[in-house]
């Protein structure tokens, strides 16, 4: 009998505050969408880092025309000073830490450079001669990275030792900003949500203060007044909370799966699968700040 007033008492609350009800789920949907977004985010750059940090390559660029490093004091990059760089390469000392490495000519540069650049139109003002010839070193742990930097940067003929994770870094530093963003934009939504909440329990409660009044008299419990009330807008929160989840999930799935993966085949993308592990936090955030802050309303306003 408890339970069926409980529920009769949330149908008509919410039917008396339709349009509340629908702003705090779209609220409640938008600010969880900009949490789920940073979660993503994370996932995202979690992803790509497992994925390319065993793909990523140390080159060693050697001495060309016109560089001013100090190991190419004497010119561009000699073939013995070549053939000794090879050497090292495949000495024990080094090839412990070495899976494989390939020289890369002046001209596969440019081939490669004219590859990854074919939009461009800065290819027509690059010439082979202006690459420097390299080594492609496969490491057996990216790690160690300091250790090749160490042994090749002062030797003759080699103007620069990079590691590709530095680039790569650039970019995870520059998705971790994009996350701090989502998050703090989720964090002034939130607010607002809370706030719409509180109003909506506010107002739900004042439509219904005959009603109260009268459960105050006849010796109601705390529980049975303010559950109704609660209860209103966790469920508007939670059906925030499941939109925001189906759209990470949507997301995922058409805009990653179905048309960034087409048209990055090499790059590692997070699968809709993976997004449905925020979907539990999501609800539990949302229903979460919806029951705290209908109750701290409810205290300060029925004050039962």
């Amino acid at each position: 009998m408890r339970l069926a007033f409980i529920l009769g008492e949330i149908g008509s609350g919410l039917r008396r505050n339709v349009s509340m009800v629908v702003s705090v789920i779209l609220v409640t949907f938008v600010s969880l969408t900009f949490v789920g977004a940073a979660g993503m985010l994370q996932l995202q750059i979690n992803q790509m880092k497992g994925y390319w940090y065993d793909k990523v390559q140390v080159a060693i660029f050697l001495c060309g025309d016109g560089s001013t490093a100090a190991g190419c004091a004497t010119g561009p990059v000699t073939p013995e000073q070549q053939e000794n760089l090879q050497t090292l390469l495949e000495s024990p000392a080094v090839a412990q830490y070495v899976n494989d490495f390939q020289f890369e000519s002046k001209e596969e540069a440019y081939k490669h450079f004219k590859d990854q650049f074919s939009n461009s139109p800065i290819v027509d003002s690059v010439t082979p001669d202006q690459l420097p010839a390299s080594f492609r070193i496969n490491m057996k742990d990216p790690e160690k990275y300091q250790i090749i930097s160490e042994t090749f940067s002062s030797q003759p003929g080699v103007e620069t030792v990079i590691d590709q994770r530095q680039l790569l870094e650039r970019l995870f530093s520059a998705m971790n900003a994009a996350s701090l963003v989502a998050v703090s934009i989720a964090g002034v939504m939130i607010v607002c949500a809370i706030l719409l909440i509180a109003t909506t329990i506010r107002l739900s409660a004042f439509s219904r203060r005959r009603e109260t009044g009268i459960m105050r008299l006849v010796g109601a419990s705390k529980t049975v007044i303010q559950l109704p009330f609660i209860l209103e807008g966790v469920i508007a929160a939670v059906i925030g909370a499941a939109l925001a989840s189906g759209t990470l999930w949507a997301v995922a799935h058409f805009f990653l799966g179905e048309y960034l993966s087409k048209q990055y085949p090499d790059t590692a993308f997070i699968s809709p699968g993976q997004t449905l592990i925020l979907a539990p936090a999501l609800l539990i955030l949302g229903g979460s700040l919806a029951g705290i802050s209908s109750l701290l309303t409810l205290r300060r306003y029925l004050r039962v």
